[in-house]
């Protein structure tokens, strides 16, 4: 079956008979130049910024600088599918929404449209826990849209215990699990505008909706913010757990569960040995450690280690359909997408999220068509598909 991805650039040319251009960029790079332009410095350095000095977030575009797709010619790439499975989850293209927190401050259309407009395409749309509005109605919104729950591990097992239950009974799938951000990293553009929307109850809704976090309150969120804040912060910041507390996450949750934040080939073993059911190959999108190796960087070792015995999945530096095309010739299960969905969002709502999905996945049809690939399986048996390119 074909997915004609392709068709939203035929589409776009012949709104131009009718004098009609997009109404948001199809560069990455003019697309975020555009939010900047309609975005308080607080917001969009909060959703721009890395950690440092930026070293890791070049790192991750640098990464894909190194390798070049080497095109096939005359192979029948005229209909082609894209279609793919993981962990149990059906999907269109291998291609999801990454989990990013606190999306009012960009729209405020928020997470219930980007769900909307990821149900619309039938791309998984991953919920993060700093969410500004709560599971239940992200999910509401999502309808019958594949969704994936994001967890910021709390310390107290309780509160952990709810949000998964909330999560499982409002139609999530699979759980993500993020290692990598249990205490802040040192993030200028945020520390500059002492800008931290946390402090302020924005993007708690999940925890203030949560009855186990609600039971260690004297008085609602609604009564006594700082009290609340001061409650959730500390359960999510500032305490390292460790590979023995999974049991607790695999005992309260039967789906599939990815651990996000994995970039050391021993840590993929570790997540395999544990039990997990795939891991996310992933640098936060350079915005914890700096001077960390760029993800892409990290990927093959990483697929080499789990030889197939785990969910392989890629995120941090994915701006076009062509990075996605790269990471998934490299191995890479499916990819997540960050940035560039949230720009779309703060330009456009819901219906700018849908815009950038609609033109990475047509550049990634459209680029491995062109490179002589007409599905997922072809790609991954053609060994000769990427080169590394001399530095």
């Amino acid at each position: 079956m074909s997915t004609p991805f392709s068709g939203y650039g035929a589409e776009i040319y012949l709104h131009g008979l009718a004098g009609q251009t997009p109404a948001l960029p199809t560069d990455p790079a003019r697309l975020e130049e555009a939010a900047r332009a309609v975005l308080d410095d607080g917001p969009f350095g909060y959703v721009a910024g890395g950690a440092g000095q930026g070293a890791t977030m070049r790192a991750n575009r640098a990464a894909f600088d190194r390798h070049g797709l080497v095109p096939r010619m005359l192979r029948e790439t005229t209909v082609r599918d894209w279609s793919t499975t993981v962990l149990g989850t059906a999907m269109p293209a291998p291609l999801l929404l990454a989990p990013i927190g606190v999306l009012s401050i960009m729209h405020e259309d928020a997470e219930p449209g980007v769900a909307r407009a990821a149900a619309g395409l039938g791309v998984p749309m991953v919920l993060s826990t700093a969410s500004s509005h709560t599971i239940e109605e992200v999910a509401e919104a999502s309808g019958e849209g594949p969704r994936w729950f994001q967890l910021y591990w709390p310390t107290e097992d309780a509160v952990t215990v709810s949000l998964l239950d909330r999560a499982r009974r409002a139609g999530f799938s699979a759980l993500v699990v993020t290692l990598d951000t249990w205490t802040l990293g040192w993030r200028p553009a945020d520390l500059d505008q002492s800008y931290l929307p946390f402090l302020r109850g924005v993007g708690c809704a999940v925890p203030f909706s949560d009855p186990a976090f609600l039971a260690g309150l004297a008085a609602s969120p609604e009564d006594d913010l700082m009290a609340a804040v001061g409650r959730w912060v500390p359960m999510f910041t500032g305490t390292a757990l460790r590979w023995d507390r999974l049991d607790l996450i695999r005992e309260h949750w039967d789906g599939p569960i990815v651990l996000k934040g994995v970039l050391h080939p021993e840590d993929a073993l570790r997540a395999v040995e544990a039990g997990m059911d795939g891991v996310v190959v992933s640098n936060h999108g350079g915005r914890q450690v700096d001077r960390a190796v760029g993800s892409l960087s990290a990927l093959p070792g990483v697929v080499a280690a789990v030889e197939g015995r785990a969910a392989v999945l890629f995120d941090s530096g994915v701006r076009t359909g062509a990075d996605v095309a790269v990471a998934l010739a490299l191995g890479a299960d499916a990819v997540l997408l960050g940035r560039p969905y949230a720009y779309g969002l703060a330009l456009g709502g819901q219906d700018g999220v849908t815009h950038v999905l609609r033109s990475v996945l047509a550049e990634m049809d459209l680029t491995l068509a062109l490179a002589g690939h007409a599905d997922l399986a072809g790609l991954r048996s053609s060994p000769d598909a990427l080169v590394t390119l001399p530095r």
